[in-house]
């Protein structure tokens, strides 16, 4: 299985998220990693994709709250194409390729919104197969640093990937 996995990150936690998913997916065959900016311009080849990003404004992030977490929050790392940019740009799919979804947000009880869950609406009205749940990571504050034990729990997420995944099964045709 080749799976490829997409994030959008301005302070690392994000990254940092997305390589641990990626560490978990190893197992099951090459996993190539890239930030938004790098991200290719289609699947081709890949039998699943991974997006995350951070929620920023109850969503994906827009390029305006990228330049206030920037000139703002002094965010070291600049994105000039995030996640929904991204994911706009991709063509449907020949065939509905397994997608999942994960943000990272700040840790507070009841706070609406998730990119995930943005991404995922978006993959699916793409006819990416979405049925793997997203999941959320938690950081302290905007900035981070993630909650201790996230990065395992990053890593334990991409076994329930796998095994939420009917690999190897033909898939039908999207849309």
């Amino acid at each position: 299985m080749r799976t490829l996995v997409v994030y959008e990150s301005l302070w690392g936690n994000t990254e940092k998220v997305a390589r641990a998913i990626a560490d978990g997916l190893r197992e099951s065959g090459t996993v190539d990693v890239v930030d938004s900016d790098a991200a290719p311009d289609g699947i081709s080849g890949y039998d699943l994709l991974v997006v995350g990003g951070p929620t920023h404004a109850f969503s994906m992030t827009r390029g305006a709250t990228r330049d206030e977490a920037v000139t703002a929050r002094h965010a070291p790392h600049r994105v000039e194409r995030g996640l929904r940019e991204w994911i706009a740009q991709l063509e449907r799919p020949a065939s509905a390729v397994p997608a999942v979804a994960f943000d990272t947000r700040v840790d507070q009880p009841r706070l609406p919104g998730s990119a995930a869950k943005a991404a995922r609406h978006e993959l699916r009205s793409l006819g990416f197969d979405t049925s793997v749940t997203p999941r959320t990571f938690r950081v302290h504050g905007y900035e981070g640093p993630l909650i201790d034990g996230e990065l395992d729990r990053a890593r334990s997420w991409a076994g329930e990937i796998l095994r939420g995944l009917t690999v190897g099964e033909p898939r039908h045709e999207a849309g």
